[in-house]
């Protein structure tokens, strides 16, 4: 029995559209919007440059959508929450107990460039 050729490759996004985005004034205040929008389930932040955010990706459930994806490399984010937090910390807890993870990142350079970007959108 003869094994399959398989041919692996890497192709990263190729445009990111962000459909809204919303600064926090402090990490804390991210990680309460978090902690409720994920309704007592758990849920974390990513940190990547200086940047702590949360996405929506627009599922590749319509034909519209995966057809960008697939023929352009393009994704939508319905919605982008992020503050400025310069130094990673693994959790952020709020004055209410709210417990929320941070992941670092930064090893990813699709997150890495979108990090990049909300830091010169100054708000």
């Amino acid at each position: 029995m003869s094994k399959p050729e398989v041919s692996i490759t890497y192709e990263p996004f190729k445009k990111i559209v962000i459909m809204e985005k919303t600064f926090f004034k402090t990490p804390e205040d991210i990680a309460r919007f978090t902690s409720v929008i994920a309704g007592g389930k758990l849920a974390g932040l990513y940190w990547v440059e200086g940047v702590v955010f949360l996405y929506f990706p627009l599922p590749a459930s319509t034909t519209a959508v995966a057809k960008e994806l697939l023929e352009n490399g393009k994704v939508y984010w319905t919605f982008v929450g992020y503050s400025l937090m310069t130094k990673y910390v693994p959790v952020i807890e709020t004055k209410e107990k709210m417990i929320v993870p941070v992941v670092d990142i930064s090893t990813d350079p699709v997150l890495t460039k979108v990090a990049e970007w909300l830091k010169e959108q100054k708000t």
